[in-house]
């Protein structure tokens, strides 16, 4: 849930200086490298400027009216843990640059750890005028009619108000989501058709092959939370407050953790953006490959869904979304790389 979101020009060759020894072929371990071929594909180029060190970053099949798809990948000469453990404590690791607040939730969650949480003047503004069907912040139904019950628009704390009221709600939110999983999942009422965010975030996992056919134990932590996982899962809820594309965004994720026999694997489930997006997942997995040395492959797929890519605007904009989004995800592989091999 970062601004992790030029191209580098690269001769394929059969060996290149730098490279470490005995890298001639662009190989990969082994499940890794099946993915790279039967599922993306990937040229001899783009194999040869991973082998050299290099970020590599192409959009994948989505449904262009909705969804934006990416794929990233990079080596990183540093030892897995290191970097779970810096994930773990989100609090530093996405700190500074465009995130302006970052706040792990408790468990159950409490209204103190959403106390840096404010609203920028703009979206106080929006809500002020919100209405069911009619709304620049995406919210349910049941937000927007408690919202109005709740903040005395006339008072001069009003905006005081609003954000104590935000609180409240997202501490119930994500204790709702614990207990009950993607049924709690918001039902946006921002525009004049309801988006259920539960059937938007099954279709988008449905649609992807590395849950399906390689992640198996995480597609069903991911839809079917909190029922036990086959797999022991780490995880964590936190929020944040970033910038991103026009608006301040404040987020909700939830962060899940899983060892499988050749990989680390990540997965960042997004409950909840007040712009933009529906629902939207990011999944790393952390390869090591041992004949290549101490370190990992980290490989990103990231899918998000929303409303902004549909209709004569969204039409025309899609190209630069997609653009953007693989430029973000190449500039911030290469910054996960020199921040963990820093030291």
């Amino acid at each position: 849930m970062t601004k992790r979101f030029i191209p580098l020009i690269a001769l394929l060759v059969l060996f290149r200086p730098g490279a470490p020894a005995g890298m001639a072929q662009a190989t990969f371990p082994s499940r890794l490298d099946e993915y790279f071929t039967k599922i993306l594909k990937l040229t001899p180029d783009e194999r040869s400027r991973l082998q050299a060190g290099a970020p590599v970053a192409r959009n994948i099949d989505a449904d262009p009216s909705k969804e934006v798809a990416i794929f990233g990948a990079i080596w990183i000469a540093a030892p897995v843990a290191k970097y779970v453990a810096a994930l773990q404590d989100i609090e530093n690791f996405e700190k500074g640059e465009g995130f302006r607040a970052t706040k792990k939730i408790s468990e159950p969650a409490r209204v103190e750890d959403f106390a840096a949480l404010t609203l920028p003047d703009d979206d106080v503004k929006d809500l002020k005028g919100c209405k069911v069907g009619d709304c620049e912040l995406k919210l349910s139904e049941a937000a927007l009619l408690r919202m109005r019950k709740e903040v005395d628009w006339s008072k001069p704390d009003a905006k005081a108000q609003l954000e104590r009221h935000i609180r409240v709600v997202a501490a119930e939110y994500v204790n709702a989501y614990r207990q009950g999983g993607n049924a709690e999942l918001a039902v946006y009422r921002d525009s004049a058709n309801p988006t259920f965010v539960a059937n938007e975030f099954r279709e988008m996992v449905n649609g992807m092959p590395e849950l399906s056919q390689y992640l198996t134990d995480m597609r069903q932590y991911l839809l079917e939370y909190p029922k036990p996982s086959a797999k022991q899962t780490a995880s964590f809820i936190y929020w944040q407050e970033a910038s991103f594309g026009l608006k301040p965004t404040i987020r909700i994720s939830h962060v899940a953790i899983q060892e499988e026999k050749d990989a680390t694997i990540v997965a960042s489930k997004q409950l909840y953006s007040s712009h933009y997006f529906w629902t939207a997942l990011e999944l790393r997995a952390l390869v090591p490959d041992p004949k290549r040395g101490t370190g990992f492959w980290f490989v990103n797929v990231n899918r998000s869904r929303s409303d902004g890519l549909s209709g004569f605007v969204g039409h025309m904009i899609r190209g630069k979304v997609r653009d953007a989004a693989r430029k973000g995800l190449e500039s911030g592989l290469a910054a996960a790389k020199k921040k963990l091999e820093a030291s």
